[in-house]
């Protein structure tokens, strides 16, 4: 399977708006009302105002809230920073149960299918292009750095190098940048997904909870009765039967879905879900040597479908929408700009751990480092590696922002 260990990474969303992205509503109806000297009343048009009237008017209009646009769903702003900043943190320890705690490459293909079903509002050609346009510049941005370094240790490529162009496959490279480039299974699921979403969609909305848990058939399939190919066809299929039932939740939040089923029954599939992927990742830790979900794609599946789906759930249900964070202002800073940078800081993040090696293997050479900073600790590395993302964001960030046809800025 793709996973995003390989590297070591959960597109999209996002984000809502890209591979990892977020988008507000849009606001309904219009602001402001009508002013009283041209409504008409009792029959007749209204007599003209007493002096002063109108400019009272305007001062009492003034000093009433103004209705306000509808900003961005915090909740889902939460869930993709808390996934990035968990992906960081797995590939930084590599701890096997990081996965379970929180199923980050699960949650974000959620929010993106969510995002997507909204965008296909408008015509479908026109938002694969939108999503096509804000994911693929960063991506060039990125890989250009990559592919340059490659060559210079001595990569020689073929004709696979078009998959840097449009990521459709894996991209071919060599095993010097294998940890930059092994996160890249993320992208090319995202954007298969977005090339079949209007045709998901069209069928999800036939029979919506019957599309939704055969959802999950795909990836028994894959396990149980065909194994695909080794090749880039057989880690793309695979992976998009891994995460298929996490963007149709997507679809199913959207259109309400999940609402309207009976709380005990989603309960009860998520534990049945969640149970059954646990189990079968602790069974067969022969296989892979490990219980972590990104090595046993069926495990994953399921593991993924039953939290997610709890997670969807419980937004819609108790209507949870994380007003509050806006209370604590670093935070909700930090969220926000984790949200507008989501490519950037996913395509970037490995090879900011990448050079914290080597920076710190620096340190060792000043003596006041050696002797007062934790040189061979992983958490030392985990700050240095989060110092460098900072870096990255600041200096290629903005590409998003050219991506999205807006005003380039360091920071959004």
């Amino acid at each position: 399977m793709g996973s995003h260990r390989r590297g070591v990474p959960a597109l999209p969303a996002g984000t809502a708006g890209t591979a990892v992205p977020a988008v507000g509503n849009r606001s309904a109806g219009r602001w402001g009302s009508p002013r009283s000297s041209e409504v008409e009343s009792g029959g007749g048009w209204a007599q003209p105002a007493a002096p002063g009237a109108a400019d009272t008017d305007v001062q009492s209009t003034a000093l009433q809230p103004q209705p306000k646009p509808p900003g961005r769903d915090r909740y889902f702003d939460t869930l993709r920073a808390v996934a990035l900043i968990r992906v960081v943190t797995y590939h930084t320890f590599g701890w096997a149960w990081a996965g379970m705690v929180f199923p980050s490459m699960g949650i974000m293909f959620a929010l993106a299918g969510t995002l997507m079903a909204k965008s296909l509002e408008r015509p479908a050609l026109k938002v694969i292009k939108s999503r096509m346009r804000r994911l693929l510049p960063p991506f060039w941005f990125w890989g250009f750095f990559v592919v340059l370094a490659m060559l210079i240790h001595d990569w020689m490529p073929g004709w696979q190098i078009v998959y840097w162009i449009v990521p459709l496959g894996d991209p071919p490279g060599n095993a010097w940048g294998e940890q930059a480039w092994e996160i890249l299974w993320y992208l090319r699921t995202y954007l298969w997904f977005v090339l079949l979403s209007p045709i998901l969609l069209r069928v999800f909305r036939l029979a919506p909870v019957a599309v939704l848990f055969l959802s999950l058939a795909p990836i028994l399939v894959v396990h149980f009765l065909w194994e695909p190919p080794d090749n880039r066809f057989g880690s793309a299929l695979t992976d998009l039967a891994t995460f298929l039932f996490c963007w149709i939740l997507g679809f199913a939040h959207r259109d309400g879905v999940l609402q309207r089923l009976k709380p005990a029954l989603v309960v009860l599939l998520s534990v049945a879900a969640v149970g059954y992927g646990g189990w079968y990742a602790f069974t067969h830790q022969a296989e892979t040597g490990s219980y972590d979900l990104d090595d046993i794609p069926l495990a994953q599946a399921f593991w993924s479908a039953g939290y997610v789906m709890l997670l969807m759930w419980a937004k819609a249900y108790f209507r949870i929408d994380f007003a509050w964070l806006t209370r604590f202002r670093r935070t909700d800073r930090i969220v926000t700009i984790f949200n507008a940078r989501a490519v950037t800081l996913y395509l970037w993040h490995e090879i900011a751990l990448i050079l914290a090696v080597p920076l710190i293997d620096q340190f060792w050479n000043v003596p006041a480092f050696e002797r007062w900073l934790p040189l061979e600790s992983q958490w030392f590395m985990f700050g240095i590696g989060w110092i460098l993302i900072a870096v990255f964001i600041v200096l290629c960030g903005w590409v998003e922002d050219v991506a999205a046809k807006k005003k380039p800025k360091l920071l959004p």
